[in-house]
């Protein structure tokens, strides 16, 4: 009677301690993986395309990792995205994005973004997006957000907004930052920042047509 107490005893503190944890419990195999909890928002985008070390962070969320020594763990195509993550690179790597609205942003080495805000309904008239760009080089397409609601790029000297145009935007560590675009005449804005170095140089030139899933010269 004794032991059967006990085994009751064990087994009911195990179940209050598992009712009691805000984040469900998943076991980890020895194979690489990763596992994201409690992210209960919905994806606004996915990767499209990934190459050397690419990382997202899920604001907000626990991540649980589960890695052999020596081997990391990389983003991948097909990993969802959601407001508030930041994407970021290192040397030689680069990563594809295309966002629920069709937007597609294409990121290359050691580069910074972080995902502030995403409204989109696709009859809505109060869209919205805020992407913050940190350092690195950027070339992205607009999507709907940007021809029926208001798309701003936020760099450390200038917040551009967007109206149907395909920008390339290169940020040097010191802050100093280089916009050129495929635009129709008319269709951009720069607002400068205070205090920021260096200036935004808008430029217009000739460039191929982007592939939406493959980063190319960037």
């Amino acid at each position: 009677m004794r032991t059967h107490a006990a085994t009751v005893l064990v087994t009911g503190i195990a179940l209050a301690l598992a009712a009691s944890s805000p984040h469900p419990v998943q076991a980890q195999s020895d194979s690489p993986r990763r596992a994201v909890l409690d992210s209960s928002s919905k994806p606004i985008g996915k990767v499209v395309a990934a190459e050397g070390s690419v990382i997202i962070e899920h604001v907000g969320a626990v991540i649980v990792q589960a890695k052999v020594p020596g081997e990391s763990i990389q983003t991948k195509i097909g990993d969802p995205v959601y407001l508030g993550d930041v994407v970021r690179t290192d040397a030689d790597s680069r990563v594809g994005i295309n966002f629920v609205d069709g937007t597609s942003f294409n990121l290359s080495s050691n580069a910074r973004m972080k995902l502030d805000e995403y409204v989109y309904e696709p009859a809505g008239k109060s869209n919205s997006t805020s992407f913050n760009l940190t350092k690195g080089t950027f070339v992205f397409v607009a999507g709907q957000v940007a021809k029926t609601g208001d798309m701003r790029i936020e760099t450390p000297v200038a917040t551009m907004g967007v109206r149907g145009t395909t920008p390339h935007v290169e940020i040097s560590d010191d802050g100093t930052t280089k916009f050129s675009t495929l635009i129709e005449e008319g269709k951009n804005k720069y607002l400068k920042k205070s205090g920021g170095t260096g200036s935004p140089r808008p430029e217009q030139r000739a460039e191929h047509k982007l592939n939406l899933n493959i980063c190319r010269g960037c």
